[in-house]
């Protein structure tokens, strides 16, 4: 062994064979750390901020790299993570627009994230068909496709604002279960048709091929009109966590129904009664009576800006902003109010407004120092206008949280300090 003229530490040769085995360990777990890296409970990281230069005019910048980062200055992210059966909110306070970005989409799981190997993964088509069909995800690239901007809400979104109401709620809080999103995929009619769907067949079941195994029942004129088996979302392949490698999109439905990981595609003469449409997503109503298979998601709103935790720093002009949609088609009108709905003031819409897509809305408000009581309601162009939340009890009674699309308000104190108002 030979000293390095340089004085440092000599590598001997057990050295140089116990480095080669560690890279060899860590190659070998190369995909296994990706999988962690991929699932919502992995440990999350500190934003690393840069040292920006005072003067980015006077040193090169960055070189390229593989993927295009956000900036280490901005850092959206989804709450909670870790969730294997529940969601994690889209932060809909730190978005801009109408799209949501495909790692920003809420998320609602069931039994865990399923990962699918895109080349093994196979959609049947059977039941009362001429022809029982298995399409693989290249084969459905094989079909003319179509492209389609449509919200997704999650039936129990905002469970929180209206079960146990409080101050601290931000947007990602109280509605953070819904996401809109740029689909492309296949129509479902061409797949039935494709399989020669039989005249005797009025629903369709669908299931997923994740561990709940989750499956619905929805009417064949739907699954025949707008419906799409989706392999991309916003312009690159579906992400895991939202059904890749393709997943069923019904436009203005409630989002359980929208079968991530979807596996098959069942022709059926009736209603199937899967656990999921039997033992959830049915809403008790104050006569006594229940109300099942509610698939369309009402018409709602809400302000994302002014919204807890801001706080208003200056007299002045203020744009009131936020989102609505429905699912019986387009926005029309969007109202604020800035005295608590005493009275109320037409938005301004960002166009273009998508039926059952998100429609960003905003109204310039004057602020003098005053407590404020901030509002939106959102009409649809079927005439339907969101309630009240005595109204939303007195047609829907107090036993369901599902479809709960209410006014929400957000409270302005004379300091500025904005808070949720319930």
């Amino acid at each position: 062994m030979n000293t390095p003229p340089d004085g440092s530490t000599p590598i001997t040769r057990r050295d140089l064979v116990r480095s080669a085995g560690a890279a060899a360990g860590l190659v070998a777990a190369a995909p296994l750390a990706r999988l962690i890296a991929q699932s919502p409970s992995a440990p999350a990281q500190a934003p690393l901020v840069p040292d920006a230069p005072l003067d980015a005019t006077k040193i090169p910048g960055l070189p390229s790299a593989p993927l295009n980062a956000r900036s280490a200055f901005e850092n959206p992210g989804q709450a909670p993570p870790g969730v294997m059966s529940g969601a994690s909110n889209t932060p809909l306070q730190q978005l801009h627009g109408t799209i949501t970005p495909a790692d920003l989409h809420f998320q609602r799981h069931h039994n865990g994230i399923a990962v699918l190997d895109p080349a093994r993964h196979r959609l049947v088509v059977h039941g009362l068909v001429a022809r029982p069909l298995s399409f693989s995800v290249e084969d459905l690239r094989r079909f003319p496709s179509v492209t389609r901007t449509c919200f997704i809400e999650c039936a129990g979104n905002g469970r929180v604002a209206y079960r146990a109401p409080k101050p601290e709620l931000t947007p990602q809080d109280v509605d953070g279960m819904t996401s809109n999103s740029e689909w492309t995929g296949v129509p479902a009619s061409v797949l039935l048709r494709e399989a020669g769907v039989q005249s005797r067949a009025s629903w369709v079941l669908a299931e997923g091929g994740d561990a709940a195994v989750l499956s619905r029942s929805i009417p064949l004129d739907k699954m025949m009109d707008d419906a799409i088996v989706a392999y991309a979302q916003n312009g690159e392949a579906v992400r895991t966590a939202n059904g890749y490698p393709m997943r069923l999109i019904l436009p203005g439905y409630e989002g359980n129904m929208c079968i991530k990981w979807l596996r098959r595609l069942k022709a059926i003469d009736q209603p199937n009664m899967s656990r999921d449409e039997t033992a959830k997503y049915t809403d008790p109503l104050p006569d006594g009576t229940s109300r099942q298979f509610s698939f369309v998601m009402d018409a709602k709103s809400v302000i994302t800006s002014p919204a807890y935790p801001e706080r208003l720093g200056a007299h002045g002009w203020w744009p009131v902003s936020g989102l609505a949609w429905s699912g019986r088609g387009r926005i029309t009108r969007v109202e604020v109010s800035v005295d608590g709905g005493t009275s109320w003031n037409p938005a301004d819409l960002a166009g273009p407004v998508l039926p059952m897509a998100h429609t960003r809305f905003e109204y310039l408000w004057k602020w003098a120092g005053q407590p404020a009581r901030l509002m939106s309601r959102a009409v649809d162009e079927t005439g339907y206008a969101q309630p009240t939340l005595a109204e939303f009890k007195r047609v829907r009674g107090t036993g369901t949280d599902y479809h709960y699309n209410a006014i929400r308000s957000w409270t302005v104190a004379a300091d500025g300090a904005v808070t949720f108002g319930g």
